[in-house]
């Protein structure tokens, strides 16, 4: 059993909930907070479920610093993992000085609370998106960053920065930055998976609502890449195989690591025609497509190189596409409008 109290922002969110659960499945207890503007109360009675035990929840937005410093009053953490955050690319294009409010005025908020309590251990989720345009492939964690293509990966890109600068100005500090590249699929058991509001930013969640009936069709944006079928070409990994991460990382973390970067993808591009198709055998039926114009700011290829993560955290994705899809069809099967859904169909 592992001890310590890990401290979850954001912990109602996607790749949050899949890692509370890892969590507690290796011994760590777990607070949640989250402001559930774009989680459900609902992810969490699920993961309480899958786990059978009771989890502390608090109602907090990060922006809200006397609330967080309350927080850290009533429990004492031993490190925190940092999903909280606003991440919709064309939305940051759209509002960026919310999203610099509350990803960047967030975070810092964190960080001055944690310092104070002196709590200085921490799992921050960045994102491939701090690489920008790639100057090489497969991208590992040497590669150049700050190149980002919209406010969402800056903000990503200046947290790292200021992250370092933590790091650098004190050296009790353990972080580890984990840059993910593209998290799908759900949990085995269907009760918890990606709930986007309203239209979904991402392929694969638009693709199920797709083969479900709730879409007309996927709208695959180039077919002339220089890529295998000319289809745009990324790293998808399962979420489950990115919450094993998390708990690898929280492992390096107290072995007082100071600052570490990691790169957590499979090293495998699938293009989008792979995983519509992919998709398609999990459903037992073709999910309809029609070949759109290039969109501006996207990319032919982006995948990674995931060696160091295994060398130094032991950590390796082991789930293939076809878990992924299958996974995630049972998921939006079960649960047609994700978590307004009267509980999981079975």
């Amino acid at each position: 059993m592992s001890s310590g109290c890990v401290l979850v922002t954001g912990g109602a969110g996607f790749v949050g909930t899949h890692s509370v659960i890892e969590l507690i499945n290796a011994g760590y207890s777990v607070v949640v907070v989250d402001n559930f503007v774009n989680a459900s109360h609902e992810s969490l009675k699920r993961v309480e479920e899958i786990c059978g035990t009771k989890i502390p929840i608090f109602s907090v937005d990060l922006t809200d610093k006397q609330a967080l410093a309350d927080l850290f009053k009533k429990h004492k953490f031993t490190s925190v993992i940092h999903f909280a955050g606003l991440k919709a690319v064309g939305e940051s294009c759209e509002l960026p000085l919310l999203y610099y409010k509350v990803n960047i005025g967030g975070t810092t908020n964190l960080l001055e609370v944690m310092k104070e309590n002196n709590v200085k251990n921490l799992i921050f989720s960045s994102s491939a998106t701090v690489y920008g345009t790639p100057e090489y492939l497969p991208l590992d964690e040497n590669h150049p960053t700050g190149g980002c293509t919209n406010p969402y990966g800056k903000t990503k890109y200046f947290i790292e920065e200021i992250m370092k600068d933590l790091c650098k100005s004190d050296p009790e500090w353990n972080i580890v930055i984990l840059r993910y590249f593209n998290p799908v699929g759900a949990h085995k058991s269907g009760k918890i998976g990606e709930d986007p509001k309203g239209v979904p930013n991402n392929l694969m969640p638009y693709c199920a609502q797709v083969a479900v009936g709730k879409r007309k069709e996927i709208n695959v944006y180039g077919n002339d890449y220089d890529t295998p079928d000319g289809t745009g070409v990324r790293d998808y990994i399962h979420v489950e195989d990115l919450a094993i991460g998390h708990v690898a990382a929280q492992k390096k973390i107290e072995e007082c690591c100071g600052l570490k970067i990691y790169n957590l993808g499979t090293g495998q591009g699938y293009s989008v025609m792979d995983m519509i198709n992919a998709l398609s055998k999990a459903a037992g039926k073709p999910v309809p497509y029609k070949i759109a114009e290039r969109r501006t700011g996207d990319i032919a290829s982006c995948y990674s190189k995931p060696d160091l993560a295994a060398k130094e955290l032991g950590w390796k994705a082991t789930r293939g596409l076809d878990e992924m899809c299958e996974d995630l069809w049972r998921w939006q099967t079960m649960n047609p409008d994700g978590f307004n859904s009267n509980g999981p169909k079975s």
